[in-house]
């Protein structure tokens, strides 16, 4: 079995997947919009991803521009969670994901001798980001 999150936005769900794309590193693979499917969308959103997806090594986010007509609330019971293989990549990751956002915990060292920072980045998707030290 393998889980994986599936992040919803309002129309930027491409800008989002680049940006995270630039830091993460990965592929944009399996974009289709709504003109690709029959569904009841008004013209002006036909254009945005009805899916896409962000493959990387370690690492696989689906995505999609929820219909204009789909109530979205930018939530606090998820998180994207990133475990890096050192603190400098860590640290640069979360520099760049809260860049633009919010900082809820700065990147610091923690008690469960890890370094960690947790922000919303500018999509309102929120991020963990930890490094844990090696015995």
């Amino acid at each position: 079995m393998k889980v994986q999150p599936y992040l919803a936005f309002k129309g930027d769900c491409k800008n989002a997947l680049e940006h995270y794309q630039s830091i993460l590193g990965g592929n944009i693979v399996n974009e289709q919009t709504y003109n690709d499917v029959e569904a009841d969308i008004p013209g002006s959103y036909r254009n945005k991803l009805q899916h896409a997806e962000l493959k990387g090594d370690g690492f696989h986010i689906m995505a999609y521009d929820a219909s204009p007509d789909t109530p979205l609330t930018n939530g606090t019971n998820i998180n994207m969670s990133i475990d890096a293989e050192s603190k400098d990549k860590a640290e640069d990751i979360f520099n760049k994901l809260s860049q633009g956002g919010t900082v809820h915990t700065p990147f610091q060292e923690m008690s469960w001798d890890a370094c960690y920072g947790r922000c919303s980045d500018k999509y309102n998707v929120s991020w963990m980001v930890n490094f844990k030290k090696q015995g």
